[in-house]
């Protein structure tokens, strides 16, 4: 922690130190005899640092990308004829730089194999361009670039291939990650291919993937993104079919600090509810009651998620309902609050039309095989009741996606 702590205060200092030379001596003076590759190596070890969790390092990047803009601008087509410099642009723009540096580099005439590949498909892909950039970073063969850069554009093409052939999405970023290991690309590649996989159905690597996002990455700057997009991903996946699943998770979760535990608990739970998934939600609702005790807020929510999951039971009605009208609206934020109303309008519904006759499931909230398992067993037919609390539920499905936006 102290190693970390000295070298993301150098690198501020360094920045610091940059932008002081500039305004002090001017444009001129300041334009000392940092390369491209030495800029970009600057920016790398900067965000290696917000990938370790540093939100300093995470401000000063942007005045570091604004000094590194200018400088590469500026430089003239002899600094251009070196291949080192034209791949040190493209991992720049890549990096999160302006397209003008990649613009100016094509400017100065045809570039050398592959590095005008590189150039163009980059410039494409950041400026929106996917087809395009399919074009030119098709030919290029990551696994041939130096490390510096193989990583970044491995990322890039398996965002291009991931509609049309997700398996080599997540070969690519098998790839991308080896590559840094510890860098802002490892986190972005290892934070995308959880979600690749997911989608697949792969729980095994899934959940092996999750574990080493969670213990290495936990900090980042990016970690809250990943926590939402984790807990949506994990109850697409249904992980209550499997027994064992859910033990896997609490097994992962409790590395991570209590806090963060009960973060992703309340996250799951409600993503479980916003998804029809009415198991996932009680079993994190309930882990994240526990994880509360003396914390009224989010004792509260783990109640809320709870209790719009039991409701559409014939056992659950009356317990959620009880805990429905006994939650102290003053402590739920307006997406919560939300979520109580309709559950509360559901439960009514429930009550004054027992004997309505049954509708279908909307599909936002029916499971992919809850017909199949109806069929299979008669007994796990729903009631009329309870179908029309599902239908209520792709109300409240409609609120919270609303609420979210």
């Amino acid at each position: 922690m102290r190693i970390r702590l000295r070298v993301e205060q150098a690198l501020v200092l360094l920045i610091a130190g940059w932008t002081s030379v500039a305004s002090a001596q001017g444009t001129k003076a300041a334009q000392v005899d940092a390369s491209p590759v030495e800029l970009v190596r600057t920016l790398q070890a900067l965000q290696d640092q917000i990938a370790a969790g540093s939100t300093n390092a995470h401000v000063a990047q942007r005045v570091l990308l604004s000094h590194i803009d200018e400088r590469l601008i500026s430089m003239e087509a002899p600094v251009w004829k070196d291949p080192k410099n034209i791949r040190a642009a493209v991992t720049y723009v890549l990096s999160g730089g302006r397209p003008d540096v990649l613009k100016k580099v094509l400017s100065f005439g045809e570039l050398p194999s592959p590095e005008g590949s590189l150039a163009q498909g980059a410039l494409a892909y950041v400026e929106g361009r996917e087809g395009e950039a399919q074009k030119f970073l098709s030919e290029v063969d990551a696994h041939k670039l130096p490390v510096t850069l193989s990583g970044q554009v491995a990322l890039i093409q398996a965002a291009l291939t991931v509609r049309e052939d997700p398996g080599k999405s997540v070969a690519l970023l098998d790839f991308a990650r080896l590559q840094l290991p510890g860098t802002l690309v490892e986190e972005a590649a290892l934070r995308r291919e959880i979600f690749v996989v997911g989608q697949m159905g792969d729980s095994k690597k899934f959940d092996m993937l999750s574990r080493q996002y969670l213990r290495r990455f936990r900090y980042s700057v990016y970690a809250g993104n990943f926590r939402q997009r984790f807990a949506a991903a994990l109850t697409r996946l249904e992980f209550t079919r499997d027994p064992d699943y859910f033990a896997r998770l609490v097994a992962t979760l409790n590395e991570l600090e209590p806090a963060g535990q009960l973060e992703l608990y309340l996250l799951v739970a409600r993503a479980a509810v916003n998804q029809g998934q009415m198991p996932a939600a009680i079993l994190a609702a309930n882990k994240a009651k526990e994880l509360s005790k003396g914390d009224a807020a989010n004792t509260a929510r783990s109640n809320l998620y709870r209790a719009a999951a039991v409701i559409v039971s014939p056992q659950g009605f009356e317990e959620g309902l009880s805990e429905l009208k006994k939650l102290d609206r003053t402590i739920l934020q307006a997406p919560d609050i939300a979520l109580l109303e309709s559950a509360l309008a559901m439960a009514s519904y429930i009550r004054e039309n027992p004997q309505t006759t049954k509708v279908s499931v909307p599909p936002a909230v029916q499971a992919p095989d809850t017909a199949e398992r109806a069929t299979l067993d008669p007994a796990r037919t729903p009631t009329p009741a309870i179908s029309r609390a599902q239908q209520a539920l792709g109300a409240i499905d409609q609120l919270v996606r609303k609420e979210n936006r």
